[in-house]
């Protein structure tokens, strides 16, 4: 079977997890410049350079993707949020971007395989993509509307770049992920697909949108529902919501959300809201409680943490939707039937 295949005959089963936090568990092992930099001579400083560690001390990231395996995640994503040309050129470190991505999803790939060897329950990879700090929708200079800083074939060519390391090194899905700009999102599409073009085979997307204010919009202005219909056409074999709030604020949009996509629904809020101090208090308990909700109601197929979720969290989660059934996918045609409505035709 395809990974695809394999994923969506898993989902019919069991409400699948997807792990939590890299940044936050990072900053716990109080890592210094010279963990960060390791040995390879770079011009720039590189402490905060979460991807890098692939490189430079490669125990860190795969401690933590082995204690998300052991907290019950079916699905590892690489640690790769921001290794992009785009993001690097921050820390000097562009010319590493395909080593970085080449190493991390090769790192995931083997502790994946290992956890499924031992029980024989698939687990996958998927390769993060993150937003760079770019967006080809607004302007950074209020003064002129229309200026971009990159343009969309740029930023195709910097994801392109990114995602053919990440496959090389085997990852099952490309997650393109913390979307909050729409057009960023369709460049990573493309680069996607022309990359399952250029090997022949299909390449599945896996797409999630960060809200930034309650109204249910992201930085580009879109609504769930516009961002669904924006990019349903790739076909991605998730669709979700991550970042930016808590379990509770996401609860109505995962219910939109939930009612008009046909495809998987994968959400992973953040542990509640920062305090004062930027951390996360919500308790593993507290957050499994809120997604359990969604799960009762029969809205998601997998589920998971973002910012500030840990271990711990991941591992309530797990065993807080045991045994619920995972949301049913229902294509427009079979909702319009259920309707007792006939769908539309063209006149002869």
């Amino acid at each position: 079977m395809t990974p695809r295949e394999k994923l969506l005959a898993e989902a019919q089963k069991r409400i699948l997890i997807t792990d939590g936090a890299f940044g936050t568990e990072i900053q716990n092992w109080k890592l210094v410049e010279a963990d960060y930099a390791g040995n390879r001579g770079l011009s720039h400083d590189q402490k905060g350079n979460n991807d890098i560690l692939a490189l430079t001390k490669p125990e860190v990231p795969a401690s933590i993707h082995r204690a998300y395996f052991e907290a019950g995640a079916d699905i590892a994503e690489t640690n790769t949020f921001s290794a992009n040309r785009i993001s690097q050129a921050d820390y000097g470190a562009e010319h590493l971007v395909r080593e970085i991505n080449l190493e991390s999803a090769k790192m995931a790939r083997a502790i994946a395989d290992e956890f499924e060897a031992k029980d024989g329950r698939p687990r996958f990879v998927a390769g993060a993509i993150g937003p760079t700090n770019k967006t080809l929708s607004l302007s950074p200079d209020v003064n002129d509307p229309g200026y971009r800083e990159i343009d969309f074939d740029y930023l195709k060519d910097v994801y392109r770049e990114q995602i053919d390391a990440l496959v090389e090194g085997g990852i099952d899905f490309v997650l393109i992920e913390t979307v909050f700009d729409t057009l960023n999102a369709k460049a990573g599409i493309m680069a996607a697909i022309e990359a399952g073009h250029a090997l022949g085979r299909d390449l599945p997307i896996m797409l999630s949108m960060t809200l930034t204010d309650l109204s249910g919009r992201n930085l580009s202005g879109h609504t769930v529902e516009a961002f669904w219909h924006a990019v349903r056409h790739a076909r991605p074999v998730t669709i979700g919501l991550n970042c930016s709030f808590g379990a509770e604020q996401l609860r109505p949009h995962v219910k939109t959300l939930a009612e008009i996509a046909d495809t998987l629904i994968m959400v992973y809020p953040n542990a509640g809201l920062p305090n004062e101090l930027g951390a996360y208090d919500e308790e593993p308990a507290t957050t499994a409680g809120l997604v359990g909700e969604w799960a009762e109601a029969g809205q998601v197929n997998i589920l998971g943490g973002c910012c500030g979720s840990t271990p711990a969290h991941i591992k309530a989660i797990a065993d807080g939707v045991r045994g619920l059934a995972p949301r049913k996918i229902v294509t427009p045609e079979v909702r319009t039937r259920l309707a007792g409505l006939e769908p539309m035709t063209m006149a002869a």
